[in-house]
């Protein structure tokens, strides 16, 4: 029997972009595009599993939709401003539409920007519902990694997000016109679909991250619903997750055409990339020693639900409230800008 074998895979058309579309009122349309869906789901589907990963801690799972909302607004802002300032010829210059910058329909969300305003809007929701950012932060990431999949999606639909040119079977076409394209190629050029690859990459590690998780615990007498101690807490799955998604993040940049900022010769987004690994592999290292226990409570010490989300461990720790720990988010955050050199 013979298995039926593509030649390539097909992009979707520009009438699956925008899916729908409703005139409200003469001169104000309602539109529905692909790649916000993609996005929504991702949303929703980190929403849904991190508040399960907060339940089992010990927290209110209701309090992901309060912190993530601070993390969504901040996220795809920084998202945008990031990816704007990494691709400004085209935004500004003669003939630009200055108006364009806001367009985030159109795509162009970079995940380094989102990540680092991200997490100013977790620390800033944290801060206000009385969790420990460490406790959400390592709660969220494989979530993160399953919206950021998603997302993905968004790109393959706005034909955005693809590598090198191949001859291979798994090569992705690309209607022309597309200014992400080099001059020169043919019409039927194939190429990487950098976007798949990508999602492949972030949904091994949502299995990796959890995998790792429940191989590092330790029997504890919490209170919750599982007896567990989770040994990579304190922001230890965080860096982690910033080991992998770089490391993978590296490798995609390095093999993308489209047009991006050069630093030292090499791309921007490869520098964040490098950088977020360095970053996880110091909270790992850090925290490691700053926190060699279990977190004695999902809430900074003094919340009402402290008391009750409390665990009784023979493991040592500082108790240290999160006003010491801001100095870790700062520091996260001045490291990556840092290696951007000027170009954020």
């Amino acid at each position: 029997m013979r298995v039926f074998v593509p030649l390539s895979i097909p992009s979707p058309s520009e009438e699956w972009r925008i899916l729908f579309q409703w005139e409200i009122v003469p001169g104000f349309t309602l539109t529905l595009h692909a790649y916000a869906i993609c996005i929504l789901v991702g949303i929703i589907a980190a929403s849904l599993l991190t508040g399960r990963r907060l339940r089992v801690r010990g927290a209110d799972p209701g309090l992901v939709l309060d912190v993530g909302l601070w993390a969504v607004v901040f996220g795809i802002a920084g998202g945008r401003i990031f990816h704007v300032l990494t691709h400004p010829d085209d935004y500004f210059g003669e003939g630009k539409d200055l108006w364009k910058v806001f367009a985030i329909w159109e795509g162009g969300l970079a995940i380094f920007g989102a990540l680092l305003l991200g997490a100013v809007g977790v620390f800033v929701g944290c801060r206000l519902s009385g969790l420990r950012f460490w406790t959400f932060a390592d709660a969220l990431v494989p979530g993160l990694l399953l919206a950021q999949a998603f997302g993905r999606f968004g790109n393959y639909f706005n034909q955005e997000l693809f590598g090198l040119p191949t001859d291979a079977w798994f090569g992705l076409q690309i209607d022309r016109p597309n200014t992400a394209i080099p001059l020169g190629l043919s019409e039927d050029t194939l190429f990487l679909p950098t976007f798949l690859f990508e999602v492949i990459w972030n949904l091994i590690g949502v299995f990796l991250l959890i995998l790792a998780e429940r191989r590092y615990t330790t029997a504890t007498d919490r209170p919750g619903l599982i007896a567990v101690g989770w040994r990579l807490q304190w922001g230890r799955l965080l860096g982690l997750y910033l080991v992998w998604y770089g490391t993978g993040r590296m490798f995609f940049e390095s093999i993308r055409i489209d047009p991006s900022e050069i630093l030292l010769g090499v791309r921007v987004n490869v520098w964040a990339a490098f950088a977020a690994v360095v970053i996880g592999l110091l909270l790992i290292v850090v925290q490691g020693r700053r926190h060699p226990g279990v977190e004695p409570s999902p809430y900074v010490p003094g919340h009402l639900d402290s008391d009750s989300a409390g665990v009784d461990s023979d493991d040592t720790y500082p108790d240290v409230d999160d006003d010491d720990d801001t100095r870790v988010v700062s520091a996260f955050s001045a490291s990556a800008l840092s290696a951007t050199s000027g170009k954020p």
